[in-house]
């Protein structure tokens, strides 16, 4: 009886999050020329639970909305140049950013991409107790989920899928990982790096704290190798993406330490959040909110000839009137201008 249980549970496990809902294809906009560059440089990040379907239901209207809004924004030439998206998973997700309007549309890692790095010793406990029941072992279901769209032409993409064994619980259906762009932006000398990520959940893993928390430090790590394997410090770097911090002190020490450490020079990595934060600039109600649940981070830090400033956050995708949103996450929007680097004062190591 119990084996027959066990079968149809993984039966059903592998169907909701295999299968994706039938749905019509959204309209490809003719991509505009490249915009011209003002020095300023908006990216939002946007979890827009784009899970397959039965797992999450009734998304498309969702997603025409989340398209109608970004169509909106471009008709009044305040669209975000840069959007990355998380759980963009099933194909009306995938979509949103050509019906959008966007030029150009870069997909994270697939099902089928084979992870990259090797068990670091202590780490067998993580292995030794995966479960199937818990979606542990029973392959990747769903790709990444990641994407980066951009109205600035792409001249780099680099992608990196976690190890199989980095994570816990149902996150292990999806093939996570990493995917990086380099953004040419019209009369600049130098390019962008544009990292995106989506770490392992907690609650949502449905596995016990510990061991949620063993995966996340392993993502943390492969995330810091990408990262300096595959971006150029000379190059401004922004890192955005759904890191699933919450309020697990732990998970925050993990992320902040590995940033400040390795992902910038100096010590010279600033939050979004933070820096609006230390600098007056004025948060909305929904960007508090977004600030207070920690899940999505913009970090950023200079290249060695190009400074980033933060100028302001917007959120175009929050709470709406009747108090309901488009997402489970809100989509925030952080506007950085570039400038030539002047001597390094305004940043002491460890301001995260």
């Amino acid at each position: 009886m119990r084996t027959s249980k066990a079968v149809l549970i993984a039966a059903s496990l592998m169907g909701m999050l295999g299968a994706a809902a039938p749905t019509p294809s959204s309209p490809d906009l003719t991509p505009r020329l490249p915009l011209p560059f003002d020095g300023h440089l908006s990216v939002l990040t946007y979890n827009i639970h784009g899970l397959p379907w039965p797992v999450a239901r009734g998304r498309t209207q969702a997603f025409a909305q989340i398209v109608q809004h970004l169509r909106t924004m471009r008709e009044d030439g305040t669209q975000p140049h840069i959007i990355v998206l998380q759980e963009a998973f099933t194909t009306d997700a995938r979509a949103i950013g050509r019906a959008a309007g966007y030029r150009y549309v870069v997909e994270g890692p697939g099902a089928q991409m084979p992870g990259q790095g090797n068990l670091p010793s202590g780490s067998h406990a993580l292995t030794d107790a995966a479960a199937w029941y818990h979606g542990e072992t029973l392959g990747k279901y769903v790709g990444s989920g990641l994407q980066i769209l951009s109205d600035y032409p792409i001249a780099g993409v680099r992608k990196m899928a976690f190890p199989a064994f980095a994570c816990a619980g149902f996150d292990c259906l999806a093939n996570k990982g990493a995917l990086l762009v380099s953004v040419a932006l019209p009369g600049q000398w130098d390019r962008v790096d544009i990292v995106t990520t989506h770490l392992n959940s907690r609650r949502a893993s449905r596995v016990q704290d510990d061991r949620s928390l063993a995966a996340y430090r392993l993502q943390v790590d492969y995330l810091t190798n990408f990262i300096t394997s595959a971006h150029d410090p000379s190059r401004p770097l922004i890192v955005a993406g759904d890191f699933n911090v919450g309020s697990v002190p732990a998970r925050k020490q993990m992320l902040l330490s590995r940033a400040q450490s390795r992902w910038c020079q100096d010590g010279d990595i600033d939050d979004a959040y933070g820096e609006a934060a230390r600098h007056g600039i004025a948060l909305s109600a929904d960007a508090r909110f977004s600030r207070k649940r920690a899940r999505d981070w913009q970090f950023f830090t200079p290249g060695r000839r190009t400074d980033l400033e933060l100028s302001s956050i917007d959120v175009p995708f929050g709470h709406e009137p009747d108090g309901t949103m488009l997402s489970d996450h809100v989509g925030y929007s952080a506007t950085y201008q570039l400038r030539n680097r002047q001597p390094l004062t305004r940043i002491a190591p460890g301001r995260v």
